[in-house]
C-alpha cells in the first residue's frame, strides 16, 4: 500500500462522514464513497471531490484503505458478501478497517473473508462521537493481526487522539460491547436518579452539580445530564443503539453463563424508547421515560 493511501468510506452518515472530512484535511485523498442511501452518498462525494460508485466493488477498485462503518451485523454481512456485489471483489492488496460495534465473532468472520481474498482486515472500534470523528479525535480500539495493525496506524493515528491496540480479532469488539453496556447502564440510572429528582420537587441544576462532586459523579453526567434535564436529545447516539450493543453484550454474557441483570434492565428500557418511537433520539431521551410527567405524555402518544 502507498505511503500515502487514497480512502475509500463505506457508511457515511454522521460518523463516516466526518471521519472522510477528517482525513481530507489533514491530507488523504477520497477516492470514493459509498451508502445505501444514495444522496447522502453522491452529496458527501460531491463535498469531498470523491467517486461515489454505484456499487460496493467500485469503492474496492477505488480506494487503497477502506473505511467502513456499517449499523450492523447483517449490514457488515452485506458489504463483505461472498457473492453478487461486495467489497471483497478485487480486494487482494487492500486494507479494510471496520468501525462498527457488532458482534465479535462478525469481525473475525470478515477477517477470514478479506484474507481469503488477499486483502487485510482489522476492527477499529470507536468510543467517541460525532465532534470527535470531525477533529480526529476519537478513542479507538483496535483488534487484528499486528502487522494489519502497523499498516493502517498512520491513518489511525489521524482519526483517533488516543489510540489502543488490543489484540487479536474479535478482541477490541468485546471491550467496546462492555464499554457501551457500561455506558447505557449509567445512561439509564443518571435518568432515574434524575427523573426522581424531578418528583420529589428537587432543582435539578443543583442536583447534577452535586452529584458532580460525589460517587454519583459519570462521564454520562458530563455528556447527558443536562440533555436530560432540558429535553435536548439531538442524536450524537441513538437509543436504537443503545439497545442493540446492550444486547450484544449480553450475547457475550450468555456465552460466558453470567447473568447481567442491570443490563438486561437497562436494555429493556432502550427498547421500550424503540417501541414507543423514540428509538432515533439520543440515548440522552430515555429520561423521556423515567420523568413523571414527560412518561405520562409518551405513553399517551402512542
Amino acid at each position: 500500500m502507498a505511503s500515502n493511501p487514497s480512502i475509500g468510506v463505506v457508511g457515511v452518515g454522521r460518523m463516516g462522514a466526518n471521519i472522510a472530512r477528517r482525513l481530507k484535511d489533514v491530507g488523504y485523498r477520497i477516492a470514493a464513497v459509498y451508502d445505501v442511501n444514495t444522496g447522502v452518498a453522491r452529496d458527501v462525494a460531491g463535498e469531498l471531490g470523491a467517486q461515489a460508485p454505484a456499487t460496493l466493488a467500485g469503492v474496492t477498485a477505488a480506494a487503497d484503505l477502506i473505511v467502513t462503518v456499517v449499523t450492523d451485523d447483517a449490514a457488515m454481512r452485506r458489504i463483505y458478501a461472498t457473492s453478487g456485489d461486495s467489497l471483497l471483489q478485487g480486494a487482494k492488496g487492500k486494507l479494510f478497517v471496520n468501525c462498527a460495534t457488532i458482534t465479535p465473532d462478525v469481525h473475525v468472520e470478515v477477517e477470514r473473508l478479506v484474507e481469503k481474498a488477499g486483502g487485510q482486515s482489522i476492527e477499529a472500534c470507536m468510543a467517541s462521537s460525532i465532534p470527535q470523528a470531525r477533529q480526529g479525535t476519537l478513542y479507538l480500539m483496535v483488534g487484528g493481526r499486528k502487522d494489519a495493525f502497523d499498516r493502517a496506524e498512520p491513518v489511525l493515528r489521524q482519526m483517533s487522539g488516543s489510540l489502543r491496540y488490543v489484540g487479536r480479532s474479535g478482541e477490541a469488539a468485546k471491550v467496546k460491547a462492555l464499554v457501551n453496556m457500561v455506558m447505557n447502564i449509567n445512561t439509564a440510572g443518571l435518568a432515574e436518579g434524575l427523573g426522581l429528582g424531578d418528583a420529589l420537587g428537587l432543582d435539578l441544576s443543583t442536583l447534577r452539580e452535586i452529584f458532580a462532586q460525589t460517587g454519583a459523579n459519570s462521564r454520562v453526567l458530563e455528556t447527558d445530564g443536562a440533555d436530560m434535564q432540558n429535553r435536548e436529545h439531538d442524536c450524537y447516539f441513538s437509543a436504537a443503539h443503545a439497545a442493540k450493543d446492550s444486547g450484544i453484550a449480553l450475547g457475550l454474557a450468555r456465552g460466558a453463563g453470567l447473568d447481567l441483570p442491570l443490563a438486561t434492565a437497562t436494555k429493556r428500557q432502550f427498547d421500550a424508547m424503540i417501541d414507543q418511537g423514540l428509538g432515533e433520539l439520543d440515548k440522552s431521551g430515555v429520561a423521556e421515560l423515567t420523568f413523571k410527567s414527560r412518561h405520562a405524555r409518551v405513553l399517551a402518544a402512542t
